[in-house]
């Protein structure tokens, strides 16, 4: 299996002066509260205990961003969307962060969306997927959960997807209990975090 440069925990950030210094390459995780976005996280970074988990969905509420071994490269964990029970102001908080940090963070180059394999392509997920192309971001899609489902249903799953997304995205299966397709989500992050950011202007709708 391939090893994935170590990790480390840098900040988190409520606030966008909170960020870490603009510079580098940046690749952000998001997806549905309950997708296993934290596990998944944890299995490719090779990391037990990077990015919290929990049986209750929604519990990073916070950007929280990991540096890479070389100082240049970093990875973000953004809250999780669609599913929290949370007051209606911190929903509206949560909004106005994700896009003051989409739309003005010159670093990230690419977004990883995880989605769980029965349930794949919620409309948030479309919504994230369309949000992260107008802004010229690579999107790699990782269907978690993959153990949930025999291996030709998993399948079945995937080319669905791909059908969906045409050439505006990549996507695998992965399993972070079986580690399903930990080296291939390895190698589409660090694609990424080898690439460089266009432009864009476009924002998610509520």
């Amino acid at each position: 299996m391939a090893r994935f440069p170590a990790p480390t925990f840098l900040t988190s950030a409520w606030q966008p002066r909170q960020f870490p210094p603009d510079e580098g390459t940046e690749v952000a995780f998001a997806g549905r509260s309950n997708a296993g976005k934290s596990s998944a996280l944890n299995v490719i970074a090779g990391r037990r205990d990077l990015a919290r988990t929990s049986k209750t969905p929604g519990r990073t509420q916070l950007i929280n961003f990991f540096g890479l071994e070389d100082g240049r490269r970093r990875l973000a964990d953004l809250p999780g969307y669609g599913y929290a029970k949370v007051p209606e102001q911190m929903r509206r908080h949560w909004q106005e962060l994700l896009t003051r940090y989409v739309e003005a963070r010159s670093s990230l180059v690419g977004l990883v969306i995880v989605m769980d394999v029965r349930r794949p392509m919620t409309d948030f997920d479309c919504r994230m997927i369309e949000w992260a192309r107008a802004h010229s971001l690579s999107v790699h899609l990782l269907i978690t959960k993959a153990d949930k489902l025999s291996r030709g249903a998993g399948l079945s799953v995937l080319k669905d997807v791909r059908a969906q997304v045409g050439e505006t995205a990549s996507a695998q299966l992965f399993s972070a209990v079986n580690r399903i397709g930990v080296d291939e989500a390895r190698h589409a992050v660090l694609a990424m975090l080898a690439g460089k950011r266009g432009g864009g202007s476009a924002e998610p709708s509520e």
